[in-house]
């Protein structure tokens, strides 16, 4: 008997939850009549979506028009953000990249502040640097020492204030891979990579054989646009950029490079300063078109780089001595366009094993001619916009602590290195045919 009111108290309970269901749905309705579309909208945002899910409101900002429907199913679904999406596009539109939208957008990977050290995107293993890559770091910078600091003279004439070194550019490697030592994928991994807890890397797409093999070459005339430098976080600086000053900061170092490979390697490159950071969280989404606009406009760009600087704890700086020269240390970045559970269907990339290839031979040459410069190349499992060229770079240069000095003394080698690569120099490739 008590079970059975029990069950009749629990249906009358849900005859009174739908009929308020109802109520609320034609109450809506008739505010919709009245205040209009745009006005429910605003009432459903204000309501619902700003105090509980901000971050889906600006996503779909603009994009559709609440229905009284829409307002309770998000009211909700609003602590529950995947069922929320589910909801609005049908099971079988839900996709992995759709979360990665809606949950990591890509534009805010580098926000480190408060993160515990363990949380941190670029961790100890993207420092990595073996013994044998340090003891040529240390070899390659004796050159440079000076005689005093050689012969030991006395500390007086030790405090003149040396004259500023210019770079040299290296002609002979420090260093040489031993690539058969490198066959295996676990020896491979632990030279050349950090791979991001969000994806998985795996032997079939990194052989190093297959890496060195791919013609990464820009074969164009000078005389029309070869290479694109643009920045997706445009507004990134260093620990002493001018605000405002366009020719300091990430832009000022873009430029920098730019003028490094036109005047000293001869090629023809253009360099975006375009803002698409106001919202960082939308910055590959902005920059997208523009570099899709500039790549139509200027068919006979071959490579394009993306230029970055990373962020890191106050206390760890990327700094290394390259020349006698504080120098900031770089990394290379790649998306694999897939994380733990399999590809993301909707953020395919058809160049995936020539960015690889890329940054691969970059790291090499890298290594081989100036030891200790570069960081671990960084997986991690999104696109990044690296699928509209197959000589596509992510570049992360230094960080927000390092100075304008120290990134500046980076562009050099890292000029250097991109002329070794897209000039074919390196990799040494054995029996090029004649005349290629």
């Amino acid at each position: 008997m008590y079970k059975n009111r029990g069950r009749l108290k629990i249906l009358l309970i849900a005859i009174v939850i739908i009929f308020v269901g109802f109520g609320c749905a034609e109450l809506l309705r008739e505010r919709e009549k009245k205040a209009g579309p745009s006005a429910l909208r605003g009432i459903a945002e204000a309501w619902v979506m700003e105090p509980y899910l901000p971050g889906v409101r600006r996503m779909y900002e603009g994009s559709r028009e609440l229905s009284e429907e829409g307002v309770l199913m998000k009211g909700l679904f609003s602590q529950y953000p995947g069922l929320l999406f589910a909801w609005e596009n049908g099971e079988e539109g839900v996709t992995e990249s759709d979360y990665a939208r809606l949950l990591l957008p890509e534009g805010s990977d580098e926000d480190h502040k408060g993160l515990p050290e363990e949380a941190l995107e670029y961790g100890d293993d993207a420092m990595h640097l073996e013994k044998s890559l340090e003891s040529a770091l240390l070899k390659e910078n004796e050159s440079y020492l000076t005689a005093e600091e050689e012969e030991g003279e006395p500390e007086e004439e030790a405090e003149t204030e040396p004259e500023e070194q210019s770079f040299v550019q290296v002609e002979e490697k420090s260093y040489r891979y031993q690539w058969e030592e490198l066959s295996s994928y676990e020896a491979l991994i632990k030279a050349f990579y950090a791979v991001d807890s969000t994806t998985v890397a795996g032997e079939e797409l990194l052989r190093a054989q297959t890496f060195l093999e791919k013609d990464m070459r820009i074969h164009g005339s000078a005389e029309e646009p070869q290479i694109l430098i643009y920045h997706t976080h445009s507004r990134e600086s260093f620990a002493d950029s001018v605000p405002g000053d366009a020719n300091s900061g990430i832009l000022g170092a873009g430029e920098y490079l730019a003028t490094l490979l036109r005047e000293r390697y001869g090629y023809n490159v253009i360099h975006d300063v375009g803002c698409y950071d106001e919202d960082r969280s939308y910055a590959y989404e902005k920059s997208l078109p523009a570099v899709e606009a500039l790549l139509e406009k200027y068919p006979s760009i071959e490579a394009v780089i993306d230029l970055h600087r990373d962020e890191m704890p106050e206390d760890r700086r990327l700094v290394t001595q390259v020349q006698g020269r504080p120098t900031a240390q770089f990394m290379f970045f790649n998306g694999l366009c897939r994380t733990k559970k399999g590809a993301i269907e909707q953020l395919e990339n058809p160049y995936l094993a020539d960015n690889l290839a890329l940054s691969f031979q970059m790291q090499a040459a890298c290594n081989e001619y100036y030891p200790g410069i570069v960081r671990r190349i960084y997986l991690k499992a999104y696109r990044y916009n690296m699928h509209l060229c197959p000589k596509s770079l992510l570049i992360e240069l230094g960080a927000q602590n390092n100075t304008e000095e120290e990134i500046h003394n980076a562009c050099d080698p890292l000029a250097h290195v991109l002329d070794l690569v897209f000039s074919g120099r390196e990799p040494e490739r054995e029996d090029e045919p004649e005349g290629d």
